[in-house]
């Protein structure tokens, strides 16, 4: 079991690292009843402004308050010029990935990943074969976690290409932060986040069908208020003035989409879904689905509308295409990668199975479709009839499953039942790319709150925190 980490506010060597220094000093002058006493006026900000998320698979409480700590992750200038360079890098060479795999499928030809890898992915999506989507952009909202180990490097775990969700939380983070602690603010330069959602307006602009003579009509399909993520949803509608709508509310007609309102239909033009591709177009995906709008395939493949993300856009974060992204990056950037990927063993290949089935123990095993830390072992934590269950699995169908070695996630003092501790932490930028790459300076921090949980998901008890990137 990993016993060493690293530690964001006192590094390696146990004094307090210099992006922490007021903080720490500030933490210092605080009784741990006053501590908790802001923690629970946060919650009671947060329950007031009905930010939830769903559990799934917990009947007797299906809606919770995200959890929140109030102790701020810090991200040094140096740090985040690193961390901006390579998530830039990255999107970019995703994005031509994704063009590249729709059209003339250069990188499968030069033998760089197996073609069916591409072909037999249920994250391909065939109809998008020849699509020309605006300014050749696929996924123009991106979440890359990123996580920090015991050597003080940063290492992206996982790129979230379909429909990444938390901005909504890292938003009100923020606003809360301030509100509560107005004072650390004005003695630390920290960087703004709240133009996201202006950015996120000018991204969505930007990728509109070209030649339009007025405005663009932008708009914000959600599957409905039972979603997990629908308090973002409508958030970041509300934040962009533009319309949430349901599947129920738009219609094709006359070769173009448009929503019904009080004043007769409206055309959109772009539409930024917030629904899987399946569910996308009963014409086209699934014939049962009532989320989506039948024909709007269609319309987005002549030109008339743009869906953002695109579909089809998931094959550039399949977990078996995640442990080929250096070769991508290379292939396409003609450079090395700035961020590098953790060390992940592809179990459809027999020597990756072999070596994963020798130590399971030992390692975290994900699905390759798997998310919110669903359909995964933690091989340290896991008993030995949970060890040898996945065993079964994993000899049943390897090609579904991805093996990592169990990272020592860097830890961030978190505030608990016995005080301040520390605890795990990842990171989630979330990048725009459109007329051009706009990066929020920070993101979201998860922080896994139960001890020596590795788990950051807030489906699985993780909860966030607050991400200040310090400016020059």
């Amino acid at each position: 079991m990993v016993t060493s980490y690293f530690d964001e506010m006192y590094g390696s060597g146990g004094t307090v690292r210099s992006p922490y220094a007021m903080v720490a000093e500030w933490l210092g002058t605080q009784r741990i009843a006053d501590l908790k006493s802001k923690h629970d006026e946060a919650e009671a900000l947060f329950r007031r402004t009905g930010i939830t998320f769903s559990v799934y698979n917990d009947n007797a409480s299906a809606e919770r308050l995200i959890p929140f700590d109030i102790v701020p992750r810090i991200i040094s200038a140096s740090e985040w010029r690193q961390l901006s360079a390579g998530i830039e890098q990255r999107v970019r060479a995703l994005n031509a990935f994704m063009y590249d795999i729709y059209h003339r499928q250069e990188i499968l030809k030069a033998g760089r990943i197996p073609a069916e890898l591409i072909v037999q992915n249920e994250a391909f999506v065939p109809e998008m074969i020849g699509v020309e989507p605006p300014l050749g952009i696929y996924s123009h909202i991106i979440g890359i976690d990123i996580v920090r180990t015991s050597e003080n490097e940063f290492l992206v775990l996982e790129d979230n290409t379909r429909t990444p969700s938390g901005v909504s939380y890292m938003l009100e983070n923020r606003e809360t932060m301030m509100h509560m602690f107005p004072d650390l603010f004005s003695r630390n330069r920290v960087a703004p986040v709240e133009n996201y959602p202006i950015n996120l307006l000018r991204t969505l602009e930007s990728v509109a069908p070209r030649g339009l003579d007025r405005e663009p009509v932008i708009a914000v399909l959600t599957p409905g208020i039972h979603n997990s993520a629908y308090f973002e949803h409508a958030f970041l509608a509300d934040e962009m003035g533009v319309e949430i709508v349901e599947g129920r509310d738009l219609v094709v007609r006359d070769g173009a989409l448009h929503m019904q309102t009080t004043l007769g239909l409206r055309q959109v033009d772009v539409l930024y879904r917030r629904i899987d591709d399946d569910f996308l177009d009963p014409l086209v995906f699934r014939k049962d689905s009532m989320l989506g709008v039948p024909g709007v395939m269609d319309v987005y493949r002549s030109g008339r509308t743009t869906i953002v993300n695109a579909p089809g856009a998931g094959i550039a974060d399949d977990k078996a295409i995640y442990s080929y992204i250096p070769e991508i990056i290379e292939f396409y950037t003609g450079r090395a990668p700035i961020l590098k990927n953790v060390p992940t063993h592809n179990c459809r290949r027999s020597d990756d199975l072999a070596y994963v089935l020798e130590n399971l123990e030992k390692l975290v095993v994900k699905e390759v479709h798997g998310s919110g830390g669903y359909g995964m072992l933690v091989g340290p934590a896991a008993s030995a009839a949970e060890i040898e269950a996945f065993r079964l699995k994993l000899t049943a169908r390897p090609s579904n499953y991805i093996a990592q070695p169990t990272l020592a996630l860097s830890t961030c003092p978190t505030l608990v039942d016995a005080g301040l501790a520390p605890r795990h932490l990842d990171l989630r930028p979330f990048v725009l790319i459109g007329d051009q790459v706009r990066l929020v300076p920070g993101g979201l921090t998860r922080v896994a709150l139960r001890q020596g949980s590795l788990v950051v998901n807030s489906s699985q008890g993780g909860g966030t925190k607050d991400t200040w990137v310090l400016q020059d």
